[in-house]
């Protein structure tokens, strides 16, 4: 094998929300660049066994799979141990698990901010403090998933935007809190992929694009890369938000 073709072998990442879409192809990109990846997810079973199984095919031994409800803070320690184990050992910690949808003003419950709160950042919170020690012990990286709306909220979505703008605002505290052993930064993603459920139309998605500076959408891979470059690329880089997003944050 070529010198640093795997720069990550020997590491092991946990990435939430990892079964699908951009999880999904973090998951794939720190794989192929040697990691043992710990493959969370709530729901999508069947989706994480299959990423499971293909990853295997190509290393044998190079995957974990585990099933919580990241709004069940109980359960969040565990997550941390099962990813860790055998060795007791965590280098990456990915909180990229997101819910997503739209709350008007006016029409706001207490259920829709504790869903959206919770998932987006009260979650990554308390996920990272869990893992905390064992990032400590190997000089770690927490990386956080944020939004470009979490800059500039998206009408309808003032939950959503707030619950990343304060995860915004955890990434620069933790990086302030954990240095100099463990490096925290996030990604903003922009127009990458759309919602399953409650997307925008094909005329508002092209919109969207044209307001971008490369007039053109992202593809998972942008964020993926961006995640490797973290990983593997930025030791001196820490309380940083990069979006990666073709402009949309300075076109708008």
């Amino acid at each position: 094998m070529a010198k640093n073709s795997a720069p990550l072998a020997g590491r092991t990442a946990l990435i939430t929300g990892a079964a699908h879409r951009l999880g999904a192809a973090m998951a794939r990109k720190l794989h192929g660049a040697g990691a043992r990846v710990v493959i969370h997810y709530r729901s999508g079973a069947e989706q994480a066994q299959q990423l499971a199984e293909a990853l295997q095919r190509d290393r044998a031994g190079s995957v974990a799979l585990v099933q919580a409800d990241l709004l069940d803070l109980e359960l969040l320690p565990q997550i941390i141990a099962t990813a860790a184990a055998p060795d007791d050992k965590l280098d990456i910690l990915v909180n990229n698990a997101s819910t997503f949808y739209p709350t008007p003003f006016g029409s706001i419950d207490e259920q829709q901010f504790a869903d959206l709160v919770g998932t987006n950042l009260r979650a990554p919170l308390f996920l990272s403090q869990a893992a905390a020690p064992l990032l400590r012990a190997s000089k770690g990286l927490i990386l956080n998933i944020v939004d470009i709306h979490g800059m500039r909220p998206l009408r309808n979505y003032p939950v959503y935007s707030i619950a990343k703008a304060g995860l915004i605002a955890l990434t620069r505290s933790l990086a302030r809190e954990l240095g100099p052993e463990i490096r925290v930064n996030a990604i903003a993603p922009g127009p990458v992929l759309w919602p399953e459920d409650d997307g925008p139309d094909e005329s508002e998605r092209e919109s969207i694009i044209q307001r971008t500076a490369l007039k053109r959408a992202g593809d998972p891979d942008d964020i993926a890369k961006a995640c490797l470059y973290f990983a593997t690329s930025a030791d001196y880089v820490t309380g940083q938000v990069l979006a990666v997003d073709g402009g949309r944050s300075v076109g708008w």
